[in-house]
Order: C-alpha cells, then structure tokens, then sequence
C-alpha cells in the first residue's frame, strides 16, 4: 500500500521509551506504507556498536532499507546538528524515490532537531559566562532576571528567576551577539518545515516497560556484547570513545576492564535504562502533536491502530475505521 500524493512531503515518525516495541511497529508501517526506516537513535549511528543498540539485523530487516545506522566512526563526535543535516538527506532522497519516510527511535533530542529546528545562535562564551556568574553570586538571581527583562523581555517571560542556567545562557546570546535570544529563535528553520509529521509515540504501562527492559539486557548479554566490546577495543575503538559513555555500553566497558562483575553490570544496566525510559517519556510528553498508543509497538493491535491513524492523516482513502481507546493525543490519557 502506498500514500496518495498530497500537496506536502510527508514522513511519519514512531518514537517512545526504550525497549517499548519500536523497530517491529515502524518496520511494520514501511512494509504496509512503501516505506523506509530512518533511525532516530544517538548511538545508532556509531559503526560496531551493535548489540547494546539493538540494531535490526540485516536478516530481520524483511527488504526494508535502514537508514542513518553505521555511519560515523566510533571515534568521531556526532551531533545533533550533525545528524539533523544528514537524515534530511536521507529523507528526501526517500521522497524523491516515491517512497515514505518513517523515522524510529527514541532520541528525542534528535526529533527535535529535525521537526523543530537547533538554535543558530553563538556557543558558549566562557569569560562572559564568568562574568555573569560572578554577578549572580554578588546579587543574586533575581538581579540577572530584571538585567534580563531589560534587554530582552519576552525570554524573561519564558524563563523563571530560579531557572539560573537558562538566564545566564539568554543574558550571555545577548553579550556575544548584540542580539535577544528572542531574535536568534525566530531565525530558527526546522529541517522539516513545509513537512507534514505524523508523530506516533508508543508507551506500554510502566510494569512492562520494566519487564521489556530486564529481558532485553539478557538477550544482549546471550548475544555476546561483552566478546562484542572486546574485539572494539582489539580493532582500536578507544576507551574514551563516545558510544562507550552510555548506559549500556559503559557499564560492559567496566566488565571487559575488570573494574565490575556481569552481574552487578547487568542490574545497573537495568536500573540505568529504567531512569532513561523515565526521561524519554517526560521529553516526549512535551512534544506538541504526538498521538499516543498505550501499548508496546511490537502488538498486532498497535500497529493496526498506527496503521489506521496513518491511514487517516496521510489520505490513503477518505473512509476509514475510528481509532482505538488506546490511541490518545496525550501520554497518560
């Protein structure tokens, strides 16, 4: 099945918390939709690192071509802005070829980059910054809030008097540039602007996020990523590579150095990924337009639900089935 033409791009999106059953729902969706996977996922695209980021194997990938996966070298640092730049390649050599993009994972930092845009305003300015945090000390917060609401009066609306970080960074933009951050987000683009979006984000009840967590560290441990570890470090991935300060790759790198046992590895990596399922629903639930269902992606009614939404938003026929319960616009509807 493929979409009818419409007068904008399309792309569909299938985000949520790890181990919540992304990767089968948004293979599912390309194989019904004509679709390609684009992955959304900070560690995804590090060359090597396979099993800790549960990569969809070639075998299992069903025909389906898998997009910004295996493209950096270990080595190098990949940013946000960098991936922005090179997935809106990727995507729309997808469109041009007829195809629908769906882009999968759970980076929401990532996502945003792409449907929202990075701000293009200077870097940090460390003697400024000094200076700022010096003032603040001498004064107190409230003093760089009103210098704040004296240069740039909107940011001072949107960011409150305790929210230090955040004043230091508006007053800071300002010093540097000579303008408000204010100005510098309205010269914001999103990479996908002109683009429609439909955003699917999965979410199963919380017991069996857990569960799903526990069960997929085991299998990465059956499936070898201690041996996978070492033959990095024998083919010359550094240490203080960047894959290796995530949750799970990290605390393996301590097993493969001597510096912990497997089994307290194993648990810390289960209790690591339990917190970041937890950050990535609060960064998802202030997500604008996402359509959530309240199941894990892997279910054959979830992506008959998925399959049912997408069907609605991106015109494949003007009369279709009505949505789910379980399929809301809000994370705990």
């Amino acid at each position: 099945m493929s979409v009818h033409p419409g007068p904008e791009p399309r792309i569909v999106a299938v985000l949520g918390p790890t181990a919540s059953g992304k990767s089968a729902l948004g293979l599912a969706l390309a194989r019904r939709f004509d679709g390609e996977i684009v992955a959304c996922d900070s560690t995804a695209v590090y060359r090597g690192f396979d099993i800790g980021t549960d990569k969809v194997a070639p075998a299992d990938q069903q025909g389906i071509p898998h997009h910004m996966v295996d493209i950096v070298d270990p080595s190098c640092s990949y940013t946000a802005a960098d991936y922005a730049r090179d997935a809106m390649r990727v995507i729309e050599d997808i469109r041009d070829r007829g195809k629908l993009p769906i882009l999968v994972g759970g980076t929401g930092f990532y996502f945003r980059a792409l449907v929202r845009g990075l701000f293009p305003g200077p870097g940090p300015d460390p003697g400024v910054r000094a200076r700022l945090d010096a003032l603040a000390a001498r004064h107190g917060a409230a003093r760089l809030h009103r210098l704040l609401a004296h240069v740039d009066p909107p940011s001072a609306v949107r960011i409150q008097v305790r929210d230090l970080m955040r004043v230091v960074r508006a007053l800071e933009v300002y010093f540097v540039s000579g303008r408000t951050l204010t100005d510098h987000f309205a010269d914001t683009r999103a990479p996908l602007a002109g683009w429609t979006v439909v955003a699917i984000a999965v979410r199963p009840p919380w017991q069996e996020i857990i569960e799903r967590i526990a069960r997929r560290v085991d299998v990465q441990f059956e499936r070898g990523i201690v041996d996978e570890v070492r033959s990095l470090l024998a083919h010359g991935v550094p240490p203080g590579a960047r894959p290796f300060t995530g949750y799970v790759y990290g605390r393996v790198l301590e097993v493969v150095t001597g510096a912990r046992d497997e089994a307290s590895a194993r648990e810390l990596i289960v209790r690591e990924n339990r917190h970041y399922a937890r950050r990535q629903l609060i960064w998802f639930r202030k997500e604008p337009n996402l359509v959530w269902i309240h199941r894990a992606g892997d279910r054959d009614d979830s992506i008959e639900d998925a399959g049912r939404l997408m069907t609605a938003r991106l015109g494949e026929v003007s009369s279709v089935s009505p949505p789910a319960e379980n399929l809301t616009h809000g994370p705990d509807a």
